[in-house]
């Protein structure tokens, strides 16, 4: 079968007498992505409106507490993202990709819907604060299995030598998730006044993902399972043929190590660089948020191609390349921030394209990392794990930082954790188009 012929454009044909028609993994590939996109619109809704939450759920009149309370809130959704990659990647392991990815949706969107009809700290005090943290509980819990499963699904739905460019779409959905978010945020603040935004108009983006899941639940229900799983002997699927225990744990120290740099730097140029414009630069909050559109969408556009172009070359080079990059470039970047609008998008985008170069590239390798019967569960506590340390803390450390007076201290931090990416990198195989049923 010819490239062509296998592409994400590819004509119908069937992969084989009882797989999947490409039509159909296509189908099953646009419900995983739509779902995905909203799943991580919800999620990044939090941070783009982080200052406004601040003010409504905390104690208004310590407002870098506030703020602090209110990013320490994201980082515990993020801590309990491996449990739910432990948990639901079990049952995606035993039950199915896709029961995991239609019960994910569902306690996303109840978490959404919760944080939009939260009353205030003005309401009812500390308990707007603790209602807060336990709705962001809930959907780190199931966000953890959301990424696990999704990443899985892509990649073993995909062609082979197609792998890198299929599983692109994952991050794309990261991506598109961020951008919807800050598209909301740019709409809701260029159209309010500030007032109003701060007393009911942050609300609006979480009742909206709420609403816009019951979309992502009807095209899930339409989805197929992944064959990969289901040509699994029902026998293996409780994990009960041995596997290499040596083998699975060396993966995932190298998989935490090897994300460690890729989601830090991920999370701090997406959800915590227009915070620090508007917080510390003082830049409008509008111009900071449109800005931060314009620079994800730059990067998004990059995905299918940093994926295409693993393919060819291959997981490893590239990654290294995104070790080097970033540890070189975060620094200047992060100076040259300033409160004009152009000086956040341009930062931005440089620092999201050399990001995307490693998230094109995560669904793939992960997964070619691992072995069938563990594979969710892998991905699961491993990415879930690098996120939640390394990840969910960005903001937070890097608000920190400042306010101590060491914000060149984050800085070294992020730039650390980018060569540990490429040290776990040099010392993983290369993995490019094996086949993911005798991994």
């Amino acid at each position: 079968m010819s490239d062509a012929q296998t592409s994400l454009g590819a004509p119908l044909e069937a992969e084989g007498k009882t797989g999947l028609t490409l039509r159909a993994k296509r189908r099953s590939l646009i419900a995983s992505t739509v779902g995905n996109v909203l799943e991580w619109y919800e999620w990044s809704a939090y941070a783009v409106f982080t200052p406004f939450i601040a003010a409504a759920m905390f104690n208004p009149d310590d407002s870098v507490s506030a703020l602090l309370s209110t990013l320490a809130v994201f980082s515990v959704g993020f801590l309990m993202r491996p449990l739910g990659g432990i948990v639901f990647g079990r049952v995606a392991d035993r039950r199915g990709r896709k029961f995991v990815l239609v019960t994910t949706m569902l306690m996303m969107a109840a978490g959404s819907l919760a944080i939009g009809f939260l009353p205030s700290y003005a309401s009812i005090g500390a308990w707007a604060s603790l209602i807060l943290l336990l709705a962001r509980v809930v959907q780190g819990f199931a966000h953890g299995g959301e990424s696990a499963t999704a990443n899985t699904y892509v990649a073993e739905i995909a062609p082979s030598h197609r792998r890198g460019m299929w599983g692109s779409i994952v991050f794309v959905a990261i991506f598109g998730g961020s951008v919807l978010a800050y598209t909301v945020g740019g709409v809701v603040t260029s159209s309010l006044a500030h007032s109003t935004v701060a007393e009911w108009g942050w609300r609006v983006p979480f009742l909206l993902g709420a609403v816009l899941a019951l979309v992502a639940l009807y095209l899930r229900r339409a989805m197929d399972e992944s064959e990969v799983f289901t040509e699994q002997p029902a026998a293996e699927r409780p994990t009960d043929r041995p596997v290499s225990r040596r083998q699975v744990t060396r993966s995932v120290l190298l998989v935490i190590l090897m994300t460690s740099g890729i989601t830090s730097a991920h999370y701090t140029w997406t959800s915590y660089a227009s915070t620090y414009a508007i917080t510390q630069q003082g830049m409008a909050p509008d111009v900071a948020y449109w800005c931060s559109v314009g620079a994800q969408c730059i990067a998004l556009a990059t995905l299918p191609l940093w994926g295409h172009v693993s393919d060819r070359v291959g997981r490893r080079p590239m990654m290294i390349a995104f070790a080097v990059l970033m540890a070189a470039l975060h620094m200047p970047l992060t100076g040259m921030i300033g409160s004009a609008g152009w000086t956040l998008l341009v930062a931005a985008a440089v620092a999201l394209v050399i990001v995307a170069i490693p998230g094109a590239l995560l669904s793939a390798t992960m997964s070619e990392a691992f072995p069938t019967q563990v594979r969710t569960q892998g991905i699961g506590f491993a990415y879930s794990v690098s996120v939640a340390v390394f990840g969910g803390t960005a903001p937070y450390l890097n608000q920190l930082f400042i306010n101590l007076d060491m914000a060149q201290l984050s800085e070294i931090y992020i730039m650390v954790l980018c060569l540990g990416t490429g040290v776990a990198v040099y010392l993983m195989r290369e993995t490019k188009g094996i086949e993911l049923k005798n991994a």
